[in-house]
């Protein structure tokens, strides 16, 4: 997914790109070589980046190559932040010389012509409309007929390259990684996602000299650390937004000893958590079968006394140990729109367009982390009418 991510005070905008970044090819970038089996996934982000820069065969290597010399950083958790060559460049890096300090913002509904105001609306257009033809080139987008962009670049947008990377860009890193440490669902670690900073825009003023050089362009608006890393932070919390988006769950292995007996009670509890028996043997010498099963960390809660108390005892206490991460394959944000889905799923009126979480079991979770962090949560009761509310309780 794509977000603009402007900063506020509209004095300057960074365009965002967030692609799936799969394990493999975050490993090759921690080794800086090929992993074995990594090729394919290789060649797969690489068609999806454009990572060739003319129109010569695509390889393995030469996307291994693109995504490391574009490497900015990655993380802990299978995430890394890459810069576009365009950027890297100063392609992608303009310069707006508007009259009110701003850059262009589209808007839904144009004014219209002969508005007192149009020409202030249409300020930085060209420059907006620039970076979006380079961002289309790709993660390299170097070819043949843009080796004079520098060289021709006006003094104002050498000047906004500049302070690109020498205000910005260490800000946007930790903007990137407060995006990765919390997500946008319910506030936890981002897995395995590559973000890629595509362009910037910056509005600037000319100081009055009349030598024409870099210095004498500056910032229109002050653009501060903290500008930079919030507006980040949300674009790229927008930008994975922009895409379907899964929960990433804990899988815990459990084991256990049960009788002939239990083993009715033992499936039923089992298979309305979600869990799967991986194995079960029977103990020498005893009529115990040991069972060895998974099941997701959000529904181990309370399974040792359930298991007791619906088997008779007939089951001995799990023990549960850490076992995996598993990707939850529901579409948190799916909402039922035919009238027979609505019949099986129910709607929320007073809340728009929302779900209502029966057999969704990825909402069901996001709602729960949610309301047990203390943010907000859309199925929660919105008041209509406040002065119709009454309390049916006496108070003697």
């Amino acid at each position: 997914g794509r977000c603009r991510a402007v900063l506020s005070g509209r004095g300057a905008a960074i365009g965002i790109r967030a692609v799936p970044l799969p394990r493999l090819v975050y490993e090759s970038l921690q080794n800086k070589k090929l992993v074995d089996g990594s090729e394919d996934e290789l060649l797969m982000i690489g068609n999806a980046l454009k990572c060739n820069a003319d129109d010569s065969a695509l390889t393995a290597q030469s996307v291994l190559d693109a995504l490391l010399k574009s490497l900015c950083a990655f993380d802990a958790n299978g995430n890394a932040l890459l810069e576009s060559n365009v950027l890297t460049m100063g392609y992608s890096a303009k310069a707006v010389q508007s009259s009110n300090g701003e850059i262009y913002i589209p808007r839904k509904e144009e004014r219209p012509k002969g508005d007192e105001e149009e020409a202030t609306i249409f300020e930085g257009m060209d420059e907006y409309n620039s970076t979006q033809k380079y961002i289309r080139k790709g993660l390299v987008g170097s070819t043949p007929e843009d080796s004079t962009a520098v060289v021709n670049s006006s003094a104002a947008d050498l000047a906004a390259l500049d302070i690109w990377k020498q205000d910005m860009r260490g800000s946007a890193l930790a903007g990137f990684q407060l995006a990765m440490r919390a997500g946008p669902l319910c506030e936890e670690p981002v897995r395995r996602v590559a973000v890629i900073l595509e362009s910037v825009e910056i509005a600037v003023t000319k100081r009055p000299s009349e030598s024409d050089n870099p210095k004498q362009y500056r910032a229109a608006k002050d653009i501060t650390g903290g500008i930079v890393v919030a507006a980040l932070r949300s674009g790229i919390r927008c930008a994975l937004l922009t895409r379907p988006a899964r929960l990433v769950e804990g899988h815990l292995r459990l084991t256990l000893h049960s009788s002939l007996a239990g083993l009715g009670s033992l499936h039923a509890v089992l298979s309305k958590r979600r869990g799967k028996v991986v194995t079960d043997t029977m103990v020498d010498g005893t009529d115990l079968i040991r069972i060895t099963a998974t099941i997701p960390q959000a529904e181990s809660f309370g399974l040792a006394p359930e298991l007791l108390k619906k088997s008779s005892g007939e089951v001995t206490a799990p023990e549960l140990v850490f076992s995996r991460w598993e990707v939850l394959d529901e579409d948190p944000f799916w909402i039922p729109t035919t009238e027979e889905e609505r019949e099986d799923y129910g709607e929320i009126l007073m809340n728009g367009d929302l779900s209502t979480g029966l057999d969704n079991n990825a909402l069901k979770y996001i709602r729960m982390v949610r309301s047990r962090k203390g943010l907000m949560v859309d199925s929660s009761k919105i008041v209509v009418a406040a002065e119709k509310q009454r309390t049916l309780s006496r108070k003697k």
